[in-house]
């Protein structure tokens, strides 16, 4: 009889874990149904999901306690997790393969899930396999935001250095966070989705450092492409229609010698607008920026693009050359940081509305 329940604990522990094993559910990736996935994506015939650009973002409704996901990279690459809108947890994706715990004993109930991507394409392209939801349940795709902007910029847009607070620090993966960049907390104002086709040190048509004037692979390159790192696949732009399209480039441009000539940053600049154009049609609006880091004698050139551009829908701003503060507006390689990145958004906040219509509503910027 000293044996009965010990036996018995086996037996319901075994009987547990079968009924674990036997409510688990799996989604592959590529379930529209199941998840939307935000940017610029390969999707292939296997249910995986490739992308690599900042910012890119899985959304589902989660009815359920836990979510786990299958994933690989080439790289290294950061992922924050929201959950019903709040910051859930940050995870990391750094092999071929593996399952990662996204959320985990939730409250019963539907929860809304969102995994963006922090970093850009040259920490890593990303795929994600298979969602996971251990514990059982469902998942439901949640529908468009019905505004849509997208962005086109460098270091700035990407988010480098935003998770830190040091200026004399490096660049690293882990303090790249572009969830903490004017290129999504605009939209987050807005509640809007967003796409973001940014790449550290590129400009329109020259790069940081490089040594000629007209760089091989600058922004008006990429602008068509389906990854950041990968030349070979060009983007189809049938997947979403922005609303409004925010060009930042210029500083790299003119950051380090040689400077391309006048001629040839208005041509490649006109170049980018000219593509928006052609693939989300002729009435998009483009909002251009002038980088904080332009010198003076550069404005002309931007006077000459809006020039071209005057009987489309294009507006300017000029972004004041001292509205960020040295000691502590400042994060990685004295990028702007998160508290500088809200100072850009909310200088850039009530033009847009003046630009879309969109409401202007009194709420925080964050």
């Amino acid at each position: 009889m000293k044996h009965i329940f010990p036996l018995l604990a086996v037996m319901m522990m075994s009987a547990y874990n079968c009924e674990a094993a036997q409510t688990a559910r799996t989604y592959n990736a590529a379930d529209t149904s199941a998840v939307r996935i935000v940017g610029r994506t390969d999707r292939t015939s296997d249910g995986s999901v490739s992308f690599d650009w900042s910012g890119t973002y899985a959304e589902t409704k989660l009815n359920g306690r836990a979510l786990s996901l299958r994933a690989g990279d080439t790289g290294k690459s950061y992922f924050d997790v929201f959950v019903d809108g709040r910051h859930y947890r940050k995870f990391k994706v750094a092999s071929a393969d593996t399952v990662i715990t996204v959320a985990d004993k939730l409250p019963r109930g539907i929860h809304e899930i969102s995994i963006r991507k922090c970093t850009e394409g040259r920490t890593g392209t990303t795929t994600f396999r298979e969602f996971i939801l251990p514990s059982g349940g469902s998942m439901t795709a949640g529908q468009p935001r019905g505004r849509h902007i997208e962005f086109i910029g460098n270091s700035l847009s990407a988010g480098y250095g935003t998770d830190s607070n040091d200026p004399r620090a490096p660049f690293t993966a882990e303090t790249e966070n572009c969830n903490l960049a004017y290129s999504t907390i605009i939209p987050r104002y807005f509640d809007a989705d967003y796409t973001i086709i940014a790449h550290s040190g590129r400009g329109a048509v020259r790069n940081y450092g490089d040594t000629v004037r007209i760089s091989r692979a600058a922004m008006r390159h990429r602008f068509m492409q389906t990854f950041d790192e990968n030349p070979a696949v060009k983007w189809t732009f049938d997947s979403y229609r922005p609303d409004l399209v925010i060009i930042n480039l210029g500083a790299n441009d003119f950051s380090t010698e040689p400077h391309p000539y006048h001629s040839e940053f208005v041509n490649a600049y006109c170049e980018i607008i000219d593509s928006v154009r052609a693939k989300y049609g002729q009435d998009t609006k483009v909002l251009s920026v002038m980088p904080y880091a332009i010198a003076i004698e550069q404005e002309p050139m931007f006077a000459d693009i809006m020039q071209r551009q005057a009987d489309k829908p294009t507006y300017f701003m000029r972004m004041p050359v001292d509205y960020l503060n040295w000691d502590s507006d400042r994060g990685a390689n004295w990028h702007p940081n998160y508290q500088g990145q809200k100072k850009m958004a909310m200088l850039l906040i009530p033009y847009i509305a003046t630009i879309t219509g969109w409401d202007f509503p009194t709420k925080p910027v964050e």
